[in-house]
């Protein structure tokens, strides 16, 4: 399984995520923050399904610029799948013809510009040999996780959250698990807003790591990247011998 993380950053690229996107094996992305932004347009038309964790900005931003730019004509054209509350919320508040044209309503009357495809949580879903399993987390808008399988290989991708039960116990059940990419967003000084916006400190992140009964590589990302520096520090000092510091431009394989 290859995970690129797709950079959000013209400047330093690697180090600072200000939107977030995961593409998987070139074909499946989750989330859409910077796809339009951080992919090159070949890139771009390779990408056949986005898979959509809750529609905070910095997970959809660049979804309707990224639908634009590879609509053809052809009908070929992108899946997003998404709960129905997520996708009943990109149509009334991104492609609303006020914020961006309304490619649905102009996908009745021409090739489609886009298809949308609901799923529930806890019910998996299949998309180019992969099997996504959402997962809710604890996040201040309903938010998913994805546990992502492709028989060889498996992820969990925590999306936004605080300290949450569930995605650990899935986790702990699947058949194996090589990586978790796990959020650190705020420094412990600021754990009051991280309690308040349901995101996790550093120390926050060591409980919630320590959750897991089988050894994973360990991969932190949502960094702010204000508070970059601090995060990093504290997330040393947790001694997690797995852990590594999410770089965005970067290919993970497992």
């Amino acid at each position: 399984m290859r995970i690129y993380a797709v950079p959000s950053s013209i400047r330093s690229p690697r180090r600072r995520q200000y939107l977030t996107s995961f593409v998987i094996n070139d074909t499946v992305s989750i989330d859409a923050g910077s796809i339009a932004f951080g992919l090159t347009r070949r890139q771009q038309r390779r990408l056949k399904h986005i898979v959509v964790s809750h529609t905070h900005l910095d997970h959809v931003a660049s979804l309707p610029i990224f639908i634009d730019t590879v609509y053809d004509g052809s009908g070929d054209c992108v899946t997003v799948h998404g709960t129905p509350n997520v996708l009943e919320c990109i149509q009334t508040d991104l492609l609303n013809n006020r914020i961006w044209p309304d490619f649905i309503a102009i996908s009745e009357r021409v090739p489609p510009y886009l298809k949308l495809r609901a799923f529930e949580p806890r019910q998996p879903i299949n998309i180019e040999g992969l099997k996504i399993t959402p997962i809710p987390v604890n996040h201040v808008v309903p938010t998913l996780g994805f546990l992502v399988e492709d028989g060889r290989s498996t992820v969990l991708v925590a999306s936004d959250t605080g300290p949450t039960e569930l995605l650990w116990k899935l986790a702990n059940e699947a058949d194996r698990l090589d990586a978790v990419f796990l959020e650190a967003a705020f420094p412990n000084a600021m754990g009051a807003l991280a309690n308040v916006s349901k995101h996790l400190t550093p120390e926050l992140f060591g409980v919630e790591v320590r959750k897991l009964t089988r050894p994973a590589a360990i991969v932190a990302v949502h960094i702010k990247a204000r508070y970059r520096p601090q995060v990093l520090r504290e997330l040393a000092e947790l001694g997690l011998e797995n852990l590594e510091i999410g770089e965005f431009g970067k290919t993970y394989e497992w």
